[in-house]
């Protein structure tokens, strides 16, 4: 294994650009609003809701799934195993989609548009920094057991 393998990350980026974004979503409403049109009403309310309920039981049932299979969490840390099973069988980055999903969720409740902006740029920061090197270091700790999980799982949804 490389040595500039042995870990994915050195700093944890994930909680950092999703607390960044969303402060920023936070920010730019207050100088900059969007309007909305009649305020986020009940429905906004309930998908909002059902979002961030639905990102916050994924992104435990995650860690609980790398914590059964005694494995990395933090992305700072070397995993030990490749978990493939629980959420991870639909998505490789669950926690990522977790983020996403409770991000978007609090822009519906807020009836803040800029969440939406703000989810968006996570994603794609998140994909460019981080899951690109991550997925290096999984490939180079699993090779084709890693291949074979990336070609029937996808990266997001």
């Amino acid at each position: 294994m490389n040595a500039y393998r042995a870990k994915p990350l050195s700093f944890p980026w994930p909680p950092v650009l999703y607390g960044a974004a969303a402060l920023a979503a936070l920010v730019f409403n207050h100088f900059l609003p969007i309007p909305v049109a009649n305020g986020p009403g009940w429905f906004a309310w309930l998908v909002g809701g059902t979002l961030i309920f639905a990102a916050i039981s994924i992104d435990l049932w995650a860690v609980k799934m790398l914590l059964d299979r005694r494995t990395a969490i933090l992305p700072t840390r070397c995993a030990t195993c490749l978990v493939t099973c629980g959420p991870f069988r639909f998505t490789r980055n669950p926690i990522y989609l977790g983020y996403t999903l409770l991000i978007v969720g609090i822009g519906l409740v807020t009836a803040n548009p800029w969440f939406f902006i703000a989810a968006v740029t996570a994603v794609a920061l998140t994909t460019l920094f981080v899951i690109r090197n991550e997925e290096q270091h999984l490939l180079s700790r699993f090779g084709f057991e890693f291949e074979r999980y990336c070609r029937h799982t996808t990266r997001w949804i």
